[in-house]
């Protein structure tokens, strides 16, 4: 019986580790304005938010871009992206980084595409989740917009038009 309880002990203990490394993850395919696939996004829980690593085509070369999580998970290009909605707001915030009652869970900072037109970026969400609650996101859309975000004006930052629009999956 002694060894039976060490052996259960000892399985545990090798079982906890690696129930502890996976992670949730998703995937998201972006569409541009011609409703072509144009990139991807791969996105990954972490105990503190969620890592999103993108790689989009056909953006402004060598420009700042917005990059937002938006509400509603589709992306009809015949719409301009409109089908999206805003920004995902769970809390009712106001939008940016620099406002007193902001930011949006869905606000993240400006990326910049490469004089390629490529934008290749890491970025991280501390405020959402990829499942399981007011925060989560996936069903919800990512949003890369042809401007850049000012982090102030309200609903959406002044951000230009909705330029790649990915469904999290």
């Amino acid at each position: 019986m002694k060894n039976l309880v060490v052996a259960t002990g000892l399985a545990l203990a090798v079982a906890m580790p690696a129930a502890a490394q996976d992670t949730a993850t998703a995937k998201a395919e972006f569409v541009n304005m011609a409703g072509e696939k144009n990139g991807r996004a791969t996105l990954t829980e972490t105990a503190h938010g969620v890592l999103i690593a993108l790689e989009i085509t056909g953006l402004p070369v060598g420009e700042w871009v917005a990059f937002h999580v938006h509400e509603t998970g589709k992306c009809d290009h015949q719409t301009g992206h409109a089908s999206a909605g805003g920004h995902f707001n769970p809390t009712n915030a106001e939008h940016g980084y620099l406002t007193g009652k902001g930011p949006h869970a869905g606000d993240m900072p400006n990326q910049r595409v490469g004089a390629d037109g490529v934008l290749r970026a890491q970025a991280f969400n501390s405020v959402v989740k990829l499942d399981g609650g007011d925060t989560a996101i996936r069903g919800k859309a990512l949003m890369i917009h042809g401007g850049q975000d000012d982090y102030k004006s309200q609903p959406a930052g002044d951000a230009g038009n909705r330029q790649a629009c990915a469904v999290i999956e």
